[in-house]
């Protein structure tokens, strides 16, 4: 049996009844499950078949890439979220979204992480 490459102490013992949920959907497939720390590995075929399938049923989530352009508003600039991602992402005027810089790219998470103090 191979290790466990998170824990690196349990093994890997072959499963049937590894779970995957996508988009309230549920697929069991087969692969290995760790004895120490239960995590589980799909197997790549198993893993293709259900992707296959998600697409398919129109649930798996394709890369989106939005063409818009800003709006001046006082001395800032405006970015306007279409309809489709606001309800798809559950948003609305009252939420905290994080906007950061990464390297050239802006990046906004509708799920900001708290800061701890």
């Amino acid at each position: 049996m191979r290790k466990c490459l998170i824990c690196e102490n349990g093994e890997l013992k072959r499963v049937e009844d590894i779970i995957l949920q996508i988009e309230g959907y549920i697929f069991v497939v087969k692969g290995e499950r760790c004895t120490n720390c239960n995590e589980e590995f799909p197997l790549e075929e198993e893993t293709h078949r259900t992707i296959e399938v998600s697409r398919k049923l129109g649930i798996w989530p394709e890369p989106l890439k939005l063409y818009r352009h800003l709006s001046r508003s006082g001395n800032g600039l405006v970015f306007r979220i279409p309809t489709d991602l606001e309800k798809q992402l559950k948003l609305n005027e009252n939420t905290t979204i994080e906007v950061s810089k990464v390297g050239r790219k802006i990046v906004i998470d509708p799920e900001p992480k708290q800061p701890s103090f």
